[in-house]
């Protein structure tokens, strides 16, 4: 294993380390051009990009049906991939679709993500994690803050922060129906958070994180960096958000009649493959943490064709 460079959850108080990784990573010919330089300089800075209507509505029409089709078949399913409400038993999050639907495999190599990750990444890329998460109206209950990475780093081994996230948005999110909120260049520091990782902490942490969550004054700290500026991943359905591992994110509750869907893919370079957590206890899952599936991605042009929609 490689010397620890973002130590957390050591017992310590907690602090703020600087970022010793590049955002947008350096990388051959064939991997640049799919951005718009505009697009690659607000990612670098932000450490995130919302690209809005990357999907048509008649993708989005199978996407929300495949979606629908799953929840239904895993709503009777007693398995550790299928996360529920913690004070109900509707379904909050269902993992690893991307090997166990042909859809949802095919969706992660569609290009206009794809490309896109890859020109981040500066590498070829393969699926960390997947996963489709549903937020009921009235009932769909917040996420605290925290920096995915952080987990990744502690609990899966990530050595490097050269991974991001990708949210497909398959129901048009709104102020008001617990969108994910994102703290502007906090990508660009480390919260090392106090305290230890409990044993299995991922058993409970997906339903509500408690572990490896920040301190009121490092929030308070990158929210003054940010000028006291918290962004909303407000959009209609078929736009695409990207965020870094690192950014600092969280959701509010949903306590609007309107649901909240999304499809999501974590990208990971082939060159950050996971090694022993930095926590020292067991690797968690493969369905969280990728290890042994790790196929590199070949950008596909049109995978919605095979299923009759069109692009």
């Amino acid at each position: 294993m490689n010397q620890d460079r973002y130590p957390s959850r050591t017992g310590e108080e907690a602090s703020i380390l600087e970022r010793k990784d590049p955002v947008i990573h350096e990388g051959s010919g064939d991997l640049k051009g799919w951005m718009d330089p505009n697009d690659v300089s607000f990612y670098e800075q932000n450490g995130y990009l919302l690209k809005k209507d990357l999907f048509s509505a008649e993708e989005i029409r199978l996407m929300v049906e495949k979606l629908n089709d799953e929840l239904k078949r895993h709503e009777t399913i007693d398995d550790e991939t299928v996360i529920k409400e913690p004070e109900s038993n509707e379904v909050r999050s269902i993992f690893d679709v991307h090997e166990n639907s042909s859809f949802f495999k095919q969706l992660a190599s569609d290009e206009r993500i794809a490309n896109i990750a890859r020109e981040i990444l500066g590498s070829d890329i393969y699926v960390h994690q997947s996963r489709i998460n549903f937020k009921p109206g009235f009932k769909g209950k917040e996420f605290y803050w925290h920096s995915d990475f952080e987990t990744w780093h502690v609990e899966d081994g990530m050595p490097d922060m050269r991974a991001l996230s990708c949210s497909i948005i398959l129901t048009d999110n709104h102020e008001y129906n617990g969108p994910l909120m994102l703290i502007p260049g906090s990508h660009k520091w480390y919260v090392s958070c106090p305290g230890e990782t409990p044993e299995a902490n991922y058993k409970s942490s997906l339903q509500k994180q408690e572990a490896g969550v920040p301190d009121h004054e490092s929030m308070t700290w990158l929210a003054e960096q940010a000028g006291h500026q918290i962004d909303r991943a407000t959009g209609p359905a078929g736009s695409v958000l990207f965020f870094d591992c690192n950014i600092m994110h969280g959701s509010a509750g949903n306590i609007s009649p309107y649901a909240r869907s999304n499809a999501f893919f974590v990208f990971n370079s082939v060159e950050n493959r996971l090694e022993d957590p930095y926590s020292g206890q067991p690797p968690r899952p493969n369905y969280l943490a990728n290890r042994s599936r790790s196929d590199v991605i070949t950008p596909a042009h049109s995978p919605f064709a095979a299923q009759g929609a069109s692009v």
